[in-house]
């Protein structure tokens, strides 16, 4: 089915198509002809205006729920009218110290994303989420250190100077000898390279016996790569605020509620449509059954990647009913995205 676009309906279709969608999104009911008739200066009579919402709902821009004489928005329509006849609203002063305050605040940068998260969620009283970067440090060193007959540390030592310490389980009875082979082995091969990379590099080497290694440097390298590997597969990459604001809608549809919330616990689906905002320039918008993750909830998901030095870093939306107030929710996502993009390096 081709996309149909505003220049497609008449102007009369337009302006009823356009009162229909502001009425349902300020109140979450479905809106009737003598409603549409008193709302705009059509000069149509109530008959006349039904025969309208009739194109539109054959046009798949408008349904009527149960028996009910009043219309909502599908899903197609809610993007025909986001994509052509939305007008953003501007964010007050107040609005904007709200939301760049947080990415304004020193500390680590998830606390900082984290923040930026809950003002994002408060304000557009959606959930708000961050899709943070993996840490991928170009690695300098590998070192291992004894602790116990059964235990080691394993020191990643980065490129930009961090230092991070993972300990490691070990088979009693290795000696000094193999801390130093396995050391300097893995530092051969994974200087210069990000950790990802390090991992794979070393990873396959041992499991080809490319290795030059004895047996007990070798299982104390393959022993450094797992955990090192089960650490970075663990980190968290979303972060998720607000979801009780979505049980302000419990009211009226409490399983759609219950629905969306069961969909925000599969953080890998969610990454992976978060992702998708990742590859693009500037903001992305999914409504309702546009995504298989929330068609059963009927959701909508606004993002906006956020980057570093020119380079996107990661994403930031929110996450609400398909009944959100678009005009107002889409600059806050923007307006914080950008926020983000100022305060990283």
């Amino acid at each position: 089915m081709t996309q149909l676009t505003v220049a497609e309906l008449t102007d009369r279709a337009r302006e009823v198509f356009r009162l229909i969608v502001d009425g349902y999104l300020a109140t979450g009911q479905p809106v009737g002809s003598r409603t549409v008739s008193k709302l705009g200066a059509l000069g149509l009579s109530p008959a006349s205006i039904r025969n309208v919402m009739q194109d539109l709902e054959e046009l798949g821009l408008l349904a009527a729920p149960h028996t009910s004489a009043g219309r909502m928005p599908t899903d197609l329509g809610l993007r025909l009218f986001v994509d052509g006849l939305m007008q953003a609203q501007d964010l007050s002063a107040e609005e904007q110290a709200a939301l760049s305050a947080p990415t304004r605040a020193e500390g680590a940068i998830e606390a900082v994303l984290d923040r930026a998260s809950a003002a994002l969620a408060g304000l557009s009283q959606c959930a708000g989420v961050v899709l943070v970067p993996r840490a991928e440090p170009v690695v300098r060193q590998f070192s291992f250190v004894p602790l116990a007959p059964d235990r080691a540390l394993v020191v990643l030592v980065g490129e930009d100077g961090s230092v991070e310490n993972r300990i490691i389980s070990l088979p009693p009875g290795v000696p000094p000898a193999a801390f130093i082979e396995a050391a300097n082995f893995a530092t051969a091969r994974a200087a210069g390279r990000t950790l990802g990379q390090a991992l794979i590099e070393l990873r396959a080497e041992i499991a080809a016996e490319r290795a030059e290694l004895d047996a007990l440097a070798r299982d104390v390298v393959a022993r450094g790569v797992a955990i090192w590997s089960t650490d970075a597969a663990q980190r968290p990459v979303m972060i998720v605020r607000g979801q009780a604001h979505l049980l302000d809608d419990a009211a009226a549809d409490v399983e759609r509620v219950r629905q969306l919330l069961d969909e925000l616990e599969d953080k890998e689906a969610l990454a992976r449509l978060f992702d998708l905002a990742r590859e693009a320039d500037s903001m992305k918008l999914f409504i309702g059954a546009e995504t298989n993750l929330f068609s059963l909830s009927g959701s909508s998901v606004i993002a906006a990647p956020w980057r570093a030095g020119g380079r996107v870093m990661g994403v930031v939306g929110v996450i609400g009913p398909t009944r959100l107030n678009y005009a107002r929710v889409v600059p806050m996502v923007e307006f914080t995205a950008n926020a983000l993009s100022q305060r990283m390096p």
